[in-house]
């Protein structure tokens, strides 16, 4: 499976996808993972950034009130609508284009700053998406991405949950083994039955990597690591919305900062040696 055939999925998946996220059921990215990503996320204000995989816009519209300008593109038509609707009705001066993240259509070094809201995870051709989010950035920009955590979005997963219903445990397995776009049908658990009558299923590929495939990816792109956070609701979140209690017990979200260095390293024959 490639990014265009991923693509099609996400289209077919944008319009119930998008009433209930707008809607408030999307409490994961709510509560904890944009909340999260905002609290690790440098100064953007009078920025240039692109944030990849944007879908129906709600974080591009959340970096653009801290003062960036931002250009947003998503390979689904249907999502790209969805933005460009809300950013005709409440302008903040946001350009949704149609485009995929591989082969991204700017030129080199055209951004200050690059986002992924939980969208690279989606991507089969991660080593492309990288290479290529190095290539737009200015020297001494950076890329803050955010995906499911690898050490806990596994093949074999299960909630364990105790006779009150709260989570006291996740079982993982088959970490090692990388799905190459396995099928998940699935629609936001917040929703109510009545919300949800009516609507398909999302169906969304899955394409899992290992922590340290993730890691030497961005190493081997040139990128020098910055920050990494691993977000935990609070207690008061979870008592707010008690849905996101399972992520106190393991790390579902893994939010990753790394930057484009202001200069080229030069390149030692020790050096070449250690890395290949």
């Amino acid at each position: 499976m490639n990014h265009k055939e991923v693509g099609r999925y996400w289209d077919g998946n944008a319009d119930a996808w998008t009433k209930l996220a707008r809607a408030g059921y999307d409490v994961y990215r709510d509560y904890l993972n944009s909340p999260a990503f905002f609290d690790m996320l440098p100064d953007v204000g009078g920025l240039s950034g692109l944030d990849i995989g944007c879908g129906e816009g709600h974080n591009t519209r959340l970096l653009a009130e801290r003062g960036a300008r931002m250009t947003a593109i998503d390979i689904s038509e249907r999502f790209i609508k969805h933005a460009r609707q809300l950013e005709e009705q409440e302008p903040l001066g946001i350009d949704y284009r149609v485009a995929s993240a591989v082969g991204l259509p700017f030129t080199d070094t055209s951004f200050d700053f690059v986002t992924g809201f939980m969208s690279f995870m989606d991507i089969p051709e991660t080593d492309r998406v990288l290479a290529d989010s190095f290539r737009i950035l200015r020297p001494g920009g950076f890329l803050q991405f955010s995906i499911e955590h690898p050490c806990y979005a596994t093949p074999h997963r299960r909630n364990l949950r105790n006779e009150e219903g709260r989570t006291y445990a996740i079982e993982v397995g088959d970490y090692f083994r990388n799905l190459d776009g396995e099928i998940y049908e699935w629609l936001f658990k917040a929703a109510p039955a009545e919300v949800k009558e009516g609507l398909p299923k999302f169906k969304t590929p899955a394409f899992t990597r290992t922590l340290s495939q993730w890691l030497n990816l961005l190493i081997e792109t040139g990128f020098m690591l910055e920050r990494v956070g691993e977000p935990r609701p609070s207690d008061e979140t979870v008592e707010a919305c008690p849905d996101v209690q399972d992520a106190q017990v393991v790390a579902y979200f893994l939010h990753i900062r790394a930057r484009k260095p202001k200069e080229k390293p030069l390149a030692t024959g020790k050096g070449r040696s250690q890395m290949t």
